[in-house]
């Protein structure tokens, strides 16, 4: 019996400074905040603006960023370029090897790695890299990157060059830093299927994986980096390359719908805002007499409590959510999984007792988790438990580094809605419809290969 939970595979960030302060704190802090994005393990690099290889250093380690690192040892690594990664496998396994950023030193100098996503030709660049005869090639999506971009670094003139030359044979969803010892460069993949922000501290530049890891440093948002584009930031400044960039946008629905923290701001819009909107679509797609509308902490909670402003029933609070449960808690075995909901959730009874709820919650995977909810709420006395899901139901596995697993592991890909239903223990279930969804996020194209099975890159 597996985890029930969708999980995204990393967060980047980077920071280039133009003052003498040392940028790895502020890399901690950034993230810390995107934490909630992969947390396997963790990993910061750093260089000087003076690109001595002797002053560039990279320290990584399993666990959580606060596992990771500590004073003394942010204290060493010193450096006014950095950059940052935290880490959730879908590709590779779960081990120090794999973990992030990849630091490499080549015949013109260095350069350091964070990757967000998976390259679906992976294989066939690694092939293609055994075929050169190199003593070494890529294993993981992160490190076939890196090796093909020493590659083309050793035949073009910079490192953002050879950057745009490694962009233009890869496939799939990314986000991308590389750290030369005197840049910093971003490139997101065409589609933009991935996100990535470009932020701003004085006279510091940042990038990250999203918004909240910028505020979260007292920095101030700039802008989306444009699907496509090639940011190159050194001592001369910021420089965009468009070159790459095309019409045709995918951006990761379940970005609005789960991954982003709720203070994040993708394309213009506070994912709490969209959130809200979908349980107010959900809640005029689905309506349902009941008594109490709440959501499954935390990522059913804003969708909740769009669901009641539009439904008019009154929201909520009915869990107590146990923040101090860690990843330790995630077992193999089904009766250790029933304790572990129970650690992490326990039921406000008189919140419940004899009430007809409308549970929100942001998908259902395998079912499993949502099970034990709805048995523990009807055992501390509620009547009735109508759940109401704020995205359509997972039919189809991701290829562009999102932890959906294969159809056979999805309950709706082989079940009716009715038999869901029945599986879970509800009084009823719906989801949110994939049209409505879209007018949630009004304006924006999205990747939906997840709930249709429309694959944008093939």
């Amino acid at each position: 019996m597996k985890d029930d939970r969708i999980r995204e595979e990393c967060g980047v960030f980077g920071l280039f400074s133009n003052s003498e302060k040392s940028v790895s704190e502020d890399i901690y802090y950034g993230l810390i905040a995107l934490q909630h994005r992969g947390q396997e393990s963790a990993g910061i690099s750093v260089t000087d603006r003076e690109g001595n290889m002797g002053n560039s250093i990279t320290h990584k380690g399993m666990g959580l960023v606060s596992e990771v690192f500590d004073a003394e040892l942010l204290g060493r690594l010193k450096g006014n370029i950095g950059l940052g990664h935290v880490r959730y496998s879908t590709t590779g396994e779960s081990v120090i090897s794999n973990a992030q950023p990849i630091a490499m030193n080549y015949i013109k100098g260095s350069l350091a790695l964070a990757h967000n996503g998976n390259i679906i030709n992976a294989a066939e660049l690694k092939k293609a890299q055994m075929l050169r005869g190199l003593a070494h090639f890529g294993t993981t999506d992160s490190e076939v990157i890196a090796y093909e971009i020493i590659f083309d670094r050793v035949n073009t003139g910079s490192i953002e060059e050879a950057v745009k030359k490694t962009a233009g044979k890869i496939r799939g969803g990314y986000a991308l830093l590389v750290m030369s010892p005197r840049k910093l460069v971003a490139i997101r993949d065409p589609l933009g299927i991935k996100p990535l922000v470009l932020g701003k501290r004085g006279d510091d530049f940042i990038l990250a994986s999203e918004s909240a890891a910028i505020t979260s440093i007292g920095g101030k948002l700039i802008r989306d980096v444009r699907p496509g584009e090639i940011i190159c930031i050194s001592s001369d400044g910021i420089k965009s390359d468009l070159s790459l960039c095309g019409e045709n946008h995918a951006h990761c629905i379940f970005e609005y719908i789960y991954f982003a923290r709720c203070d994040s701001v993708m394309d213009g819009v506070e994912v709490h805002e969209a959130r809200v909107r979908a349980g107010r679509a959900l809640a005029r797609s689905a309506p349902v007499d009941a008594d109490l509308v709440a959501g499954v902490p935390d990522s059913g909670i804003a969708a909740a409590e769009g669901y009641s402003m539009e439904s008019g029933i009154r929201f909520g609070h009915i869990f107590h959510k146990n923040s101090y449960i860690g990843r330790s808690f995630i077992k193999p075995t089904d009766r250790e999984r029933k304790i572990a909901v129970h650690m992490k959730l326990n039921v406000l009874r008189d919140a419940v007792n004899n009430k007809r709820i409308v549970l929100i919650d942001d998908s259902i995977v395998r079912g499993n988790t949502m099970r034990q909810i709805i048995e523990a709420l009807k055992n501390a006395g509620a009547r009735e438990v109508h759940v109401r899901i704020s995205s359509p139901p997972f039919l189809h596995p991701c290829f562009y580094g999102t932890d959906v697993p294969g159809s056979g592991e999805l309950i709706a890909s082989d079940h009716s809605g009715k038999e869901v239903c029945e599986a879970i223990g509800a009084d009823s279930l719906c989801h949110l419809h994939l049209e409505d969804f879209k007018t949630v996020v009004p304006g924006h194209r999205f990747c939906c290969a997840c709930f249709d099975g429309n694959y944008p890159v093939k």
